[in-house]
């Protein structure tokens, strides 16, 4: 599985949540247009991404290039990711994924949880 992190935030320690998930997970640290780009050409799998909205900055671009029905906002100010919005994102076959950077360290989980298992 080849993930890309984008968005405007906490990209290295996006990138090194992943790792300590799943260390086989082969990922690129991109600015947003790169990494939604490597979605759409197929040269990564899935994109992550963080901002202090959750769906500006973290999704913006990957919406604009791999259409809004491929794209899932995690979690926004105040509102927390929610694993069962998760897996049923996963399981629909959207590729990008935003949320706040506040809440990192438990959608990134999340996210990853849902990838290894979907159906």
């Amino acid at each position: 599985m080849k993930i890309v992190v984008g968005g405007q935030v906490d990209k290295k320690e996006i990138e090194s949540l992943i790792k300590e998930i799943d260390s086989s997970i082969t990922t690129m640290i991109k600015s947003d247009l790169e990494a939604a780009m490597a979605v759409k050409t197929g040269q990564a799998d899935y994109y992550v991404g963080a901002c202090h909205t959750g769906g500006g900055g973290a999704l913006a671009m990957a919406i604009a290039l791999l259409g809004k029905p491929n794209c899932e906002t995690v979690s926004m100010p105040g509102k927390k990711p929610v694993e069962e919005k998760i897996v049923t994102a996963v399981n629909e076959g959207k590729k990008a994924f935003g949320f706040t950077a506040d809440h990192k360290d438990a959608a990134v989980p999340m996210i990853i949880k849902a990838l290894k298992n979907r159906s």
